[in-house]
């Protein structure tokens, strides 16, 4: 972050001490306590949501998340000489949460569980939808956003990336390494898809018999899970939106399941912990699978690559595809044995 950025502190009723770097934004030392200065992506109408959600949040005291403070006009948000959004919250000083610890890995999913049972609202009284054109009605109550669209998109780009690649006369250890497994998860990113495509319609149709919205963290991982002398606090919760709660933790598992080859046994506890508070349905199930079926880790590796110089293509590069093709038996042997009995005829 620009450090005359800083300057902007100054449209806020808080008395700056002290300023330093953090993770992509600048951590301050206030009157109020220590604070997190960023800049912000959205717009207005979906930050004033975000707003609402955590003031909700704020109701249940066994869950610590961040809250945004207004500046001294009420607004949630500042601006620079170019247009630039920042945002001022709440912080907490503290650790991210240890992948490498089991029981605080199972803490985790349970804290998501109950953060999803407190972020569930009747449809009619979900108020938090002001970035929606629709009201929650009809054709809207149901989950917004439709992993199939995504694959859709990873698809073509995936083909982008092969037809490139294809076309390169000289090729480095990496790119003949990704050539080679291409056509591989090229082919089970299609498969999955299709089959994605075949029970989406029946899928949103159950949804919008449900009169449920749950809202999502959007990026639960452990970076934003700090281990305070409070409790855990939740941080960065600019991208909650309206879905499936899988969505949070089917990018939580992955996260840890990928440090710890697919292991069979922790996702069973990791699934068991997140049912001690909040069960999955049959439906989130079939959703969880697709989820972490799909080759995303191989898609984001060709994706770098393609949108990055190719000059020099840093030896990370092919540690990390190497990785994903050494844990793919791992990986299938791990879904075939937790979702085995799962009946995708419940649709």
């Amino acid at each position: 972050m620009n450090d005359r950025a800083v300057n902007l502190l100054e449209q806020y009723d808080v008395e700056v001490l002290k300023t330093r770097k953090g993770r992509g934004a600048i951590l301050c030392d206030t009157s109020r306590g220590c604070l997190i200065f960023k800049e912000y992506t959205g717009n207005e109408e979906r930050l004033a949501a975000q707003n609402r959600l955590l003031a909700y949040l704020q109701q249940f005291h066994d869950i610590l998340v961040e809250s945004i403070l207004p500046n001294r006009d009420g607004k949630l948000f500042v601006k620079d000489h170019e247009g630039v959004m920042y945002i001022l919250k709440t912080y907490m000083e503290g650790r991210e949460c240890n992948i490498n610890d089991r029981e605080e890995c199972l803490e985790s999913v349970r804290m998501l569980a109950k953060l999803h049972s407190d972020m569930e609202f009747e449809s009619e009284s979900a108020v938090m939808l002001p970035w929606m054109s629709c009201p929650v009605e009809e054709n809207s109550r149901r989950y917004f956003f439709s992993p199939g669209m995504e694959y859709e998109k990873r698809n073509r780009e995936l083909k982008k990336v092969r037809r490139y690649l294809k076309q390169r006369s000289q090729k480095t250890w990496f790119e003949i390494c990704l050539q080679q497994h291409f056509d591989a998860f090229l082919e089970q990113a299609f498969t999955l898809s299709r089959e994605w495509a075949q029970y989406e319609e029946i899928r949103n149709k159950k949804n919008i018999e449900n009169p449920v919205i749950t809202y999502c963290h959007g990026d639960y991982q452990y970076h934003n899970l700090l281990k305070t002398a409070a409790g855990w606090f939740i941080i960065n919760f600019e991208k909650c939106v309206p879905d499936d709660p899988v969505r949070d933790l089917y990018l939580l598992m992955r996260k840890l399941l990928e440090k710890s080859n697919w292991s069979v046994d922790l996702g069973r506890e990791l699934l068991g912990a997140y049912e001690e508070t909040r069960a999955l349905s049959a439906l989130s199930r079939i959703d969880l699978y697709y989820r972490l079926a799909y080759p995303e880790k191989f898609w984001k590796i060709a994706n770098f690559y393609y949108n990055s110089g190719k000059a020099w293509i840093p030896g990370r590069n092919l540690e990390k595809l190497e990785k994903v093709v050494e844990q793919e038996e791992k990986k299938q042997y791990f879904l075939d044995t937790l979702f085995r009995n799962m009946d995708r005829n419940v649709l």
